[in-house]
């Protein structure tokens, strides 16, 4: 399996925007996410994620988020109906003809419209991140930190997560393996797979904690908090970002058109 949060080798106009454009539109998704309550609202806004993740040959990597989405929203799904109960009842998650707690827990429109529209805000929030980390090269990110004058440390921390997820998910992968070839058997069910957890995590992290230390051995050996980097390719803007910006405006004084109406 592909590792998560990998930068991802593609020829596209998105793959050649600036940082920096990449980095507008993540957080003018972020922002309209969090202002808009309006489901269909949202679902155009994670719409308009798809459609830009197409145009950078990105669709079946944004989308192999979605069973944690689909999880995540039936979390919230539940949590909601047992906590918002407002509007038209549509139903019971207890059915009336059940003995004694016959008809708890209704299930109402209200419930359901919050529901959708927290589950979009964060599909939407974690595409646009994914799209934005999957589409530049880490050292391009590090890059448009330090031109943003960010704290050396936050960039360091940043940096050190972005290649730390997809290294722990393939060691991961490589311990499972070699317990498989060692006939390690945890069983069957629920009860197996947590069984079965526990000699992976182990080395898992004692490998993580003696990477950790490698690290940041090498980063002061290489004098990376002194702060004088040269970066081996100096971005600049181009056409495709003035249009990328430009319809990044279009879209906030759309949104902002039918927030007035």
């Amino acid at each position: 399996m592909p590792e998560i949060m990998q930068y991802v080798i593609r020829e596209s106009v998105f793959h050649r925007l600036h940082p920096i454009t990449k980095l507008i539109f993540a957080v003018v998704v972020v922002v309209l996410a969090v202002l808009t309550s309006d489901t269909v609202m949202l679902a155009v806004l994670v719409g308009v994620i798809v459609a830009v993740a197409a145009a950078g040959g990105l669709v079946r990597d944004l989308l192999r988020q979605v069973p944690l989405l689909v999880s995540l929203a039936a979390s919230l799904f539940v949590l909601t109906i047992l906590t918002v109960q407002s509007g038209e009842t549509l139903g019971y998650l207890v059915p009336p003809a059940v003995p004694v707690i016959g008809g708890a827990f209704p299930v109402t429109m209200g419930a359901i419209s919050l529901a959708a529209a927290m589950s979009l805000r964060f599909c939407s929030m974690l595409f646009v991140f994914q799209l934005l980390v999957i589409s530049t090269q880490p050292r391009d990110l590090v890059h448009l930190m330090d031109r943003l004058r960010m704290p050396v440390d936050y960039t360091l921390m940043f940096l050190i997560a972005l290649r730390f997820i997809p290294s722990l998910q393939l060691e991961g992968k490589r311990i499972h393996e070699a317990q498989l070839a060692r006939a390690y058997n945890p069983g069957k069910g629920f009860t197996g797979k947590i069984r079965g957890l526990f000699p992976i995590i182990i080395p898992l992290v004692s490998n993580s904690l003696g990477k950790a230390t490698v690290l940041g051995l090498t980063i002061d050996l290489r004098g990376y908090r002194s702060g004088r980097r040269t970066p081996m390719r100096d971005l600049a803007p181009g056409r495709a970002d003035i249009a990328g910006i430009f319809c990044m405006g279009l879209m906030v004084a759309g949104y902002l058109a039918v927030l007035v109406v």
